[in-house]
């Protein structure tokens, strides 16, 4: 009897071969008869045979899939060897995407047929993207390529290895938690840093203030500052970035909260569409006043994309405000949490945004999480326009003053209503 299950899984395993021997076989179409390894028939050919050996071992043993494999690897072999005489060419992406197809169309009949043609759509999708893959490692420099592989060191090596448990004042500390909290940080100032690398600080301020709202607005702030001491007709450009992203930042609130307490976002969305609001129109009537300046402003690259022991100094940091915050909480009521909110809202707003939203899951009041949160944003936003005033002096203070200022009023307004109306 037709068994319909082996009939899906050896279909799959030819589609596996087509969609990975389609990509090869147009890659090397220039090729003459009898020039490549595999073209099309071939893989799809590999592919039916790794289905088949899957099959067979499901009834004889699965000691016959390496064997397969091996006089798989074998051919693969020979007709390497031949190419390399005949062209030169010592790459092995077709040799190693031909295993791959094998081993796919035994998983394909493995009862695994979706995950087995989701691999060869992946194995087509990096044949093909082979030269953008090369461009970005061109374009990748020393300090990004150590961030990439420090960002992967702590997100796969170090997270999965911490304990999920209370230690310290209180039971405050989780490793685990606090550890998830740096990996959040530093992935989306990662991210930050990349967006605004490939969108290009020359051609677009505004578009690089808006993504470095995702790294770190306050850098900006002082890096535009800076530039606009000796660039005075672009100071509108600068002054609307700098809005840009302190106004980014609360959108990137909802992120971090959304991750340790999504159910305290409802209550936060209206707050934080207020304020961004504001913002938004700020930068608009900033971007407006700008709207003459032309060519592309000279200011240097905003930070690095990630360093090791940021993220190190980050975790003692956050470890310092959650044990404080909860210590406050416990001694001091809503008021100690207020002082803490703003005095640590000066330095950083992802600490105290983290530590507060992870204390409204642990019994914190959530209302008084949400002012907290609020009111350290506009201790920062306060910091920002400081800032601007001090190094950039005059035409940028007065403008990143009158955008930052009404986005400062309208936080403490929400604050200062809902206390009342508390």
């Amino acid at each position: 009897m037709v068994n319909t299950e082996h009939l899906i899984g050896l279909g799959i395993s030819l589609m596996v071969g087509a969609v990975i021997g389609l990509e090869r076989g147009w890659r090397l179409r220039g090729a003459g008869e009898g020039e490549r390894i595999a073209g099309i028939r071939t893989f799809m050919l590999i592919a039916l045979a790794g289905g088949v050996a899957g099959l067979v071992g499901d009834r004889l043993g699965y000691g016959i899939v390496p064997v397969a494999l091996a006089g798989v690897i074998g051919l693969i072999i020979l007709g390497y060897r031949r190419m390399v005489r005949v062209s030169g060419d010592y790459g092995i992406t077709t040799e190693v995407a031909a295993i791959l197809a094998f081993l796919l169309g035994v998983l394909a009949s493995l009862e695994e047929p979706l995950l087995a043609m989701a691999g060869g759509v992946v194995t087509a999708v990096l044949l093909g993207f082979k030269p953008r893959l090369h461009a970005l490692l061109r374009s990748i420099d020393g300090p990004e390529l150590r961030a990439i592989l420090q960002l992967a060191l702590i997100s796969a090596v170090i997270l999965p290895f911490l304990p999920q448990k209370g230690y310290g004042p209180w039971d405050t500390l989780n490793p685990h938690t606090l550890w998830l909290m740096v990996v959040l940080i530093s992935a989306i100032g990662f991210v930050g840093h990349f967006a605004v690398r490939i969108t290009g600080a020359r051609r677009g301020i505004l578009l690089t203030g808006f993504f470095a709202g995702l790294a770190s607005s306050t850098a900006l702030t002082l890096t535009l500052s800076r530039a606009a001491r000796g660039q005075h007709s672009y100071q509108p450009l600068f002054a609307a970035a700098v809005v840009m992203a302190s106004t980014t930042m609360f959108p990137r609130i909802l992120v971090l909260v959304g991750a340790v307490r999504p159910e305290m976002l409802p209550s936060l969305y209206g707050p934080v569409a207020l304020i961004t609001a504001v913002g938004g129109l700020a930068t608009l009537g900033l971007a407006l006043n700008a709207r003459r300046v032309t060519g592309a402003p000279n200011h240097p690259p905003m930070q690095k994309p990630f360093e090791l022991t940021t993220a190190i100094r980050f975790a003692m940091l956050l470890a310092v405000v959650m044990v404080a915050a909860e210590g406050l909480r416990r001694y001091a009521g809503d008021a100690g949490v207020y002082a803490l909110s703003l005095v640590s809202g000066l330095t950083d707003v992802d600490a105290i945004t983290l530590s507060l939203s992870r204390m409204a899951a642990d019994g914190m009041q959530a209302d008084v999480a949400q002012r907290g949160i609020i009111i350290a944003a506009m201790a920062n936003t306060t910091v920002k326009l400081g800032l601007a005033a001090g190094v950039g002096r005059g035409r940028m203070a007065v403008l990143v003053g009158a955008g930052l200022g009404a986005v400062i009023v309208a936080g403490a307004a929400w604050v200062g209503v809902t206390t009342f109306w508390q």
